[in-house]
Order: C-alpha cells, then sequence, then structure tokens
C-alpha cells in the first residue's frame, strides 16, 4: 500500500497494491473574513468552490473506482464552523456545513456498494488559515483558548488518529458521520 497522507496538505490518497485508489481524503480550504453585507457575490462562489464543489467533484471523480472495486473510503475535512456561525465566516460556514450534508447524503447513496463517506471536523486547529484569522479577528485567540476545555489551539496531529481511523477497517460500518475534534469547544453550551 502507498500512502500520501498530509492533513496540512490539500489531498490525501492511499492507493493499494494494485495502484487503484482506496482512500480519498478531500481537504481544501479557505476563508474570505468578512461582515455578511460585505461579500462580493464572487468572493461568495470563490470559497464554495474551493471548500465544497470541489469536495463534490473529485469525490464523483473517486466513485467509479471505489465502485469498481467493491469498497472505498471518503473523508471529508469540514470544521466546526459547521456546527457554530461566525459573523466573519458566513460563505465558510456555508460551505463547511454544505460538506456535513454532502457526507450524509453520499453516504446514504454509497453505503450498499460498501463505500463509507465520513467528515472530521476539527476545532481551532494551528494552522496558516488560523493563524491570520487572529490578526483579522480581535481577540479570537483569547475566546478560543476560553471556551475550549483543552485550554490550547489544536494541532494538525491531533486528529491524524481519528483520520487513521476512518481511513481503516476498524470503521467498516460507520459511514456519515461528522466528528468534532475540537479540544471539548463543541460540548460548551
Amino acid at each position: 500500500m502507498n500512502t500520501l497522507f498530509d492533513l496540512s496538505g490539500k489531498v490525501a490518497v492511499v492507493t493499494g497494491g494494485n495502484g487503484g485508489i482506496d482512500i480519498w481524503v478531500n481537504n481544501a480550504g479557505m476563508n474570505i473574513r468578512k461582515q455578511p453585507q460585505d461579500y462580493e457575490l464572487a468572493e461568495w462562489h470563490q470559497v464554495l468552490q474551493t471548500n465544497l464543489t470541489s469536495a463534490f467533484s473529485c469525490s464523483q471523480a473517486v466513485y467509479p473506482e471505489f465502485k469498481k472495486n467493491g469498497s472505498g473510503k471518503i473523508i471529508n475535512i469540514g470544521s466546526m464552523m459547521s456546527l457554530f456561525g461566525a459573523s466573519f465566516a458566513t460563505p465558510y460556514a456555508a460551505s463547511k456545513g454544505g460538506l456535513v450534508q454532502m457526507t450524509r447524503a453520499m453516504a446514504c447513496a454509497w453505503a450498499a456498494e460498501n463505500i463509507q463517506v465520513n467528515a472530521i471536523l476539527p476545532g481551532w486547529i494551528d494552522t496558516a488559515l488560523t493563524r491570520q484569522a487572529r490578526v483579522d479577528v480581535k481577540g479570537l485567540h483569547e475566546r478560543v483558548l476560553e471556551r475550549t476545555p483543552a485550554k490550547r489551539w489544536g494541532v494538525p496531529d491531533d486528529f491524524a488518529g481519528i483520520a487513521v481511523f476512518l481511513a481503516s477497517s476498524a470503521s467498516d460500518f460507520l459511514t456519515g458521520t461528522a466528528i468534532p475534534v475540537d479540544g471539548g469547544y463543541s460540548i460548551q453550551g
């Protein structure tokens, strides 16, 4: 088995011994931070195209290979913004919420063909995207630490374990899930 599984990148692929695709990870994400009334329609489309439409297109592209093989796994990297709103992330939240619903719909459509589709919902993970958010959104760093029971920002390796689980045979009867990995952020009321 050959593995390209870089959680900081845009795409991860795991190929089996026959060279086919066994696992597909949709990990694209971008945001333009503005108040809802200030977005240009082109900015809305750019965020949705990157975060949602690309995942749809890539999933469609790997489906024939998975169907031919009689199995496959798609892991969509969503966001806790699938669960919460933020005044500065309207198209981002819409795209990541749409990704969760797309995950569920594809899971329903493809489960009988032994194709599992699941999502990981990272919380506040220290990435280039969130480092810029801390610059753009006054007080964000402090608010995240205050609300997160773990009292820290996550790092990409914090959700590597759940990604490996979803990519493994241990999750063969799990499909349509959206699993938060957020240090407890989402359990706070």
